[in-house]
């Protein structure tokens, strides 16, 4: 029996095919195995095949063949066959190595009827040893005549459609594996997120710089203002927390000596996912003894301006719909001038709290419900709201307020600001670096401000690291030290417009429990049989708890209610807003062709990424109302109860189906 596998779907990513009929092609691939078993001719028994030949080695040296000409070179080569065109006594098929894809002949009078009759039964996806010569075609293609062919594994589901790959995003992060097979292309990130490391590295050990390692499992949550995971140590019985920064281990050890010192190495934040933060990220982060911010800044453009040299060939790149300027001269710019330069509000001639603030709000800009109402705080508001959106080419922050920079020196000409700066390229932070604190007398009033903060319910804050204190008393010397995200970094490298693009296996929602259960039925069946379609089963909803809340006696009047505009809107994109633990900040196709911005306080109930692609009920008429500095125009509806004295919230969706603008009546 002969399958077309061009039209081969994977019911979760074409429907053409019904799930029954999905079935009897997973059900085919097991017969075929278990008559191999059967046989004696298990491929799960092969455990090397000598490889010693790659597809894209084999095309360069060899592109100097012209049309129907031989060579003596056999080779031995394997990979997954991608695609199968069987013409009688004689087939052709792609195999796809590590390297990239090379077209197989093969004649049933060279390799055998056996040889032949098996390779018939191989399927798209099958992995295969191979031998034979290579030669140039008629039709001018680089080939392998095999002489010999051999199935290493035996694929027991169908690839995706062959002619649209794996396009389903969410479906390309769960299963990276099948993207890696369907889109070669994704390859490509990931080889440059390797050789980016890589130069890193080579540009530090260069510099002298140690690489070091230091615990991811702390006592203690440090070196960032950041939410971290829990978990438990059963031998110690203790809470313990994981890393949110390297930055105060790798202190320690510039007090011990270690004058130049790095670590790449993941980082865990208990916070939101959106197009720029994953749950784990890697970053760099390096100290130098002796050294300021603005060593830290020249560091920052030389990895990063040499790396796209190096890899790309270029200084040019294009992110997010810009051209990106990476050549090395990048722009330095104090926040006080950067929010002079874009809103007009000159902080250096404010000296009055008050003031700050009512400037602040003079713009639109709102202060976070815990932040004292001082000028450092406004400054960093506005800069924060109204500019940090606008900074597109390469450019360096510096001079940050003292309350937003917990861990750095104060500038000896305004005690106000700090020596760090930030690095900004195409809206967003790549590196953030400071002239490190190394008073122990001024860190340790500066984590009690920080625990006060912590006091009013801001669980974001820097906890009190005593041993850390300890250090600083034996002495620290002036220090450089900055953090490089990784993944950020990747993402202009790659001009990918998320995070998830770059990291191999990204955190996701798990899909829910009955279909994790019936995929877990279906593996445990043997090879041969058959599953059939699971029947769906209700979930009970047991609403004897609900609390509703009383219905308004109050009449509204039609014309009143008439003037409300209910649109259906599709949700093209959601993040969390900055600074906020509640809001998100929906981007929305309403019908009319430009983008709606609403935001909705809904953070705590939903994660940006489950929301987008989804179809909600909007009003779209009420007046914009200024929220985090983001104009919100419009209000997405929920459904709100009470359950045992705890609010509960429901994003209003609806099918697909209606279209962008559909008005309700």
């Amino acid at each position: 029996m002969e399958l077309n596998e061009n039209k081969n779907p994977n019911p979760q990513q074409d429907q053409e095919l019904s799930e029954k009929a999905y079935n009897e092609l997973v059900a085919v691939r097991r017969d075929k195995l278990k008559a191999l078993q059967e046989a004696g001719n298990d491929p799960f028994q092969k455990t090397k095949y000598p490889q010693d030949a790659f597809a894209a080695d084999i095309k360069k040296e060899y592109d100097y063949l012209a049309a129907e000409e031989e060579t003596d070179r056999t080779v031995c080569m394997a990979g997954r066959m991608m695609s199968k065109r069987v013409m009688g006594k004689a087939s052709f098929a792609d195999l796809r190595d590590a390297s990239g894809n090379i077209q197989l002949y093969i004649r049933r009078d060279v390799i055998g009827e056996e040889e032949y009759a098996g390779f018939k039964k191989f399927d798209i996806g099958d992995v295969i040893g191979i031998k034979g010569q290579v030669f140039r075609t008629k039709m001018g293609e680089i080939s392998i005549r095999c002489t010999d062919m051999v199935l290493l594994a035996k694929s027991l589901l169908p690839l995706p459609e062959k002619f649209h790959g794996l396009k389903d995003q969410e479906l390309r992060y769960r299963q990276r594996y099948v993207d890696l097979i369907m889109n070669p292309e994704v390859r490509r990130t990931f080889e440059i997120r390797s050789r980016f490391i890589r130069f890193m590295r080579s540009y530090l050990d260069q510099r002298n710089y140690m690489e070091v390692e230091t615990p991811v499992l702390n006592t203690i949550a440090g070196g960032a203002a950041a939410r971290p995971f829990i978990t438990h140590h059963n031998t110690l019985d203790l809470d313990m927390y994981m890393r949110i920064a390297t930055e105060l281990p790798l202190k320690r050890l510039i007090v011990g000596g270690i004058d130049r010192v790095y670590e790449i190495g993941r980082i865990f934040r208990n916070e939101g996912m959106d197009p720029k933060h994953n749950p784990e990220f890697t970053t760099v982060e390096l100290y130098q003894a002796y050294a300021d911010f603005h060593d830290m800044m020249d560091i920052a453009e030389g990895i990063l301006s040499g790396a796209a040299k190096e890899i790309l060939g270029s200084y040019q790149v294009k992110w997010q719909g810009e051209d990106i300027d990476l050549t090395p001269g990048w722009r330095r710019l104090t926040m006080v001038d950067a929010v002079k330069e874009y809103t007009g509000v000159d902080f250096g001639a404010i000296t009055d709290d008050a003031e700050a603030v009512a400037a602040a709000k003079a713009i639109g800009v709102e202060l976070a419900d815990t932040a004292d109402k001082t000028w450092g705080n406004a400054l960093y508001a506005c800069f924060d709201q109204k500019v940090e959106e606008q900074l597109i080419q390469p450019t360096f922050i510096t001079m940050y307020p003292v309350e937003v920079s917990p861990l750095t020196k104060r500038s000896p000409e305004d005690p106000r600001l700090t020596e760090r700066f930030e690095l900004f390229i195409c809206h967003s932070e790549l590196a953030n670096a400071y002239s490190e604190l190394n008073d122990p007398i001024d860190q340790r009033a500066r984590f009690e401000k920080q625990l006060e903060l912590r006091d009013r319910g801001d669980d974001e804050t820097e906890m009190m690291d005593e041993d850390f204190l300890t250090a600083l008393e034996y002495g620290m010397p002036p220090t450089g030290g900055m953090g490089m995200g990784i993944d950020r970094c990747v993402m202009m490298l790659t001009g990918s417009d998320t995070i998830r693009e770059v990291i191999l296996f990204p955190t996701m929602k798990p899909l829910d429990a009955p279909k994790k259960q019936e995929k877990a039925a279906v593996k445990a069946q043997p090879a041969a049989a058959v599953a059939e379609p699971a029947a769906s089963v209700a979930e009970p909803i047991d609403f004897s708890k609900v609390e509703i809340e009383p219905l308004f006696a109050d009449m509204v009047d039609f014309e009143t209610f008439s003037k409300s505009d209910f649109r259906a809107v599709k949700v093209k994109a959601c993040e969390a807003v900055k600074k906020s633990k509640k809001l998100l900040n929906f981007t929305l196709d309403d019908g009319t062709g430009t983008d709606r911005t609403i935001l909705s306080g809904i953070h705590a109930y939903y994660e940006p990424e489950e929301l987008v692609g989804k179809t909600l009920i909007a009003i779209t008429n009420l007046p914009p109302r200024p929220m985090m500095g983001i104009e919100s125009c419009g209000m997405l509806l929920s459904a709100i109860h009470t359950e045992e004295g705890e609010e509960k919230l429901h994003l209003l969706m609806v099918d697909e189906h209606i279209p962008a603008g559909a008005k309700l009546y």
